[in-house]
């Protein structure tokens, strides 16, 4: 069940969706609930529903129910991300932080070996021909 994310977090993961999962914050988009944001509460794997929590309807006994809302029909404005398996899951599918891609190796902490086999294919490219 994945759901589109926000503007924003498309630019920082580099996807446009991901499964939703209980805790991540939602936005409505559709339907006459629409503009309202809340915390997943619930996720119903049978019936392909979430449950968002402010999203309820009192019934006519006066008891308050949940509302189930399909996933396509809310945007994700937070993911939770305390769970090691959803990182890795965002990172197979080629997320990757902007710190992690910056992070190089300078070339002045070569080791010896590396500097041995540098010099010696230098000298097989320039004596080779």
């Amino acid at each position: 069940m994945a759901a589109p994310l926000s503007s924003e977090l498309k630019d920082r993961y580099k996807t446009n969706t991901v499964t939703v999962r209980r805790g991540d914050t939602v936005r409505i988009a559709r339907g006459d609930r629409r503009r309202l944001e809340g915390r997943v509460a619930r996720v119903d794997r049978k019936s392909y529903r979430i449950f968002v929590d402010g999203v309820t309807r009192d019934k006519a006994d006066g008891t308050t129910i949940m509302i189930p809302v399909h996933p396509s029909k809310v945007i994700i404005t937070r993911l939770n991300l305390d769970d090691r398996w959803r990182r890795k899951a965002l990172e197979r599918k080629g997320v990757v932080e902007e710190e992690a891609e910056e992070v190089t190796l300078p070339e002045e902490k070569l080791d010896e070996k590396d500097a041995d086999v540098a010099e010696r294919s230098s000298e097989t490219k320039a004596g080779g021909t």
